[in-house]
């Protein structure tokens, strides 16, 4: 009961597809069955797919595949199975190169993949309390060398802040565009990565002074949502049920992974934070951060947050949980939120 309450704090997308799944290549008469009608799947059990031939095609040869990897075909070359350990969780397709007629047909089908497990139920206690200003709509927060950078957002007054952690005073600040929502930020290399909100790039600046020295595409995302590091890539959330992961030197959306647990995928992942091998996220406008493995996407844990947001000065423009700061040279965590007039240093532990 612990884990199906705590799961309540998050919102969960669960997306449709298609059974046919299809739509473009109809007019072959091929399609993929999958054994359950809901094409549904948690790790660990087994998957049967089938080709449904409904034109009765002559067949020369018939290849499936999973995640790049070549199945077994069984039933003279016309099924196959396969038991989904060690993959990734989220929508997934299942492929089939088909050889009919002197022509070859490429179909897909999307199956929905979840962990066979519950996320480990977390709550928290407060180790200290340190002032923050209580303007910033915060956005991202990150530790560097001991000191604490923020990104703030709204249309109009967001920045890039250095923060004195103890004293919430702002040792340096810059003022983006008033065409700038400013988003989650990250630092890499000596170079800071914020995200902008709608503008579809980002800004990089040199992490000594600020300065501006140019901007990047999203590609395939439409927004900029959180961002955090694990020292050599960059993971991008965008709103959806993906945290896209960017290429270092290019900052191009490579690939993704879609976080998930077993009753279904997670969406509005916003504030990203590398703690200890993990993804921390926050759910937009909950009070709970996920703790996702980046190589799966499965959320291993799920961190209850509730409580914190009334230990603030309450005003009208108090706002949602968002900005997770993790130091490394300390080992511990901090965590604010939008127009709170307080960050927190906190200690998490089991349910």
């Amino acid at each position: 009961m612990k884990n199906i309450k705590i799961l309540a704090l998050f919102t969960l997308s669960f997306l449709a597809f298609s059974c046919g799944s299809n739509s473009d290549k109809k007019s072959s008469g091929f399609s993929l069955v999958t054994s359950e009608k809901t094409a549904e799947y948690k790790l660990g059990e087994e998957v049967q797919v089938s080709l449904k031939n409904s034109k009765n095609k002559e067949i020369d040869s018939v290849s499936f595949f999973f995640e790049g990897e070549r199945l077994s075909a069984e039933n003279n070359g016309r099924s196959a199975r396969f038991k989904l350990q060690d993959y990734k969780v989220g929508n997934q397709q299942i492929e089939a190169d088909i050889y009919a007629e002197g022509e070859k047909q490429e179909i897909t089908k999307t199956i929905k993949v979840l962990s066979n497990k519950a996320p480990v139920s977390y709550t928290y206690n407060i180790i200290n309390t340190y002032p923050h200003d209580q303007d910033a709509y915060t956005q991202g927060l990150e530790f560097h060398n001991d000191t604490l950078y923020e990104s703030t957002g709204q249309y109009g007054s967001s920045s890039l802040r250095k923060v004195n952690l103890e004293t919430g005073e702002v040792l340096n600040k810059i003022s983006l565009d008033d065409q700038y929502f400013g988003e989650g930020l990250t630092i890499l290399n000596n170079k800071i990565y914020q995200l902008t909100w709608r503008e579809g790039e980002g800004l990089v600046y040199n992490l000594d002074d600020f300065e501006k020295t140019g901007t990047f595409a999203y590609n395939q995302s439409e927004e900029g949502w959180g961002l955090c590091n694990d020292g050599e890539k960059l993971y991008k959330s965008d709103g959806t049920e993906k945290i896209w992961i960017l290429n270092p030197e290019t900052l191009a959306e490579e690939t993704y992974i879609q976080p998930a647990h077993h009753l279904g995928l997670s969406s509005k992942l916003n504030e990203l934070e590398w703690v200890n091998g993990k993804i921390y996220a926050n759910t937009y406008q909950k009070d709970g951060v996920a703790i996702i493995n980046p190589e799966s996407g499965i959320i291993e844990g799920v961190i209850d947050f509730r409580g914190l947001r009334e230990k603030v000065t309450q005003h009208a423009k108090l706002d949602v949980l968002n900005g997770i700061a993790y130091n490394p040279n300390t080992d511990r965590l901090y965590v604010t939120g939008k127009n709170w007039d307080k960050i927190f240093e906190v200690e998490i532990v089991e349910k």
